[in-house]
């Protein structure tokens, strides 16, 4: 199963799908640790380059028969399709999860005091996060709203939907 985790900077993704990788003992892709990595070694990020790396690991990982968490932003159709396109290519499932918070107090205070956990990495400021492309869903997804939720409780709320997707499923 690919799990597909997009959504905003500070809405909690990061949180909420690594302790779903955590749970599941997934195979875990954060792109923003890919593209420090990347520039750590002298490479200039500025396009689809980290993201180009994430679908190729995943790609490889589930060939493995392994499940993968892709922890991205996700703005615009185009890389939304990408990572459907990768499971689809090897008729492997995958879920969409947008994370929000619906909050924009406590979306704001989020992005303002959290402490970077990559070494190197520059988080965006406030107005970025809100003035930056993203795009408005066009298929059916799940949506997990993290504001005034902690990372359990989003973690609870994310797999009572799970369930209700594999029953509908079945």
């Amino acid at each position: 199963m690919l799990y597909i985790f997009s959504g905003l900077p500070g809405t909690g993704k990061s949180a909420l799908s690594s302790a779903l990788a955590r749970e599941l003992r997934a195979t875990y892709l954060r792109v923003d640790v890919v593209e420090q990595a990347m520039r750590d070694t002298g490479m200039r990020v500025d396009g689809p380059e980290g993201y180009m790396v994430c679908y190729a690991i995943a790609l490889q990982n589930l060939r493995l028969g392994l499940d993968v968490i892709a922890d991205t932003v996700n703005p615009i159709q185009i890389t939304r399709d990408a990572w459907r396109n990768v499971a689809e290519s090897i008729e492997t499932p995958f879920l969409d999860i947008e994370v929000i918070c619906s909050d924009e107090r406590e979306h704001k205070h989020r992005i303002e005091t959290r402490s970077v956990d990559i070494p190197g990495f520059v988080q965006p400021k406030w107005e970025q996060v809100k003035n930056r492309q993203y795009e408005v869903w066009d298929r059916d997804h799940i949506v997990i709203d993290t504001a005034h939720q902690t990372v359990d409780e989003s973690l609870k709320t994310l797999y009572e939907r799970l369930s209700r997707v594999s029953s509908e499923l079945n």
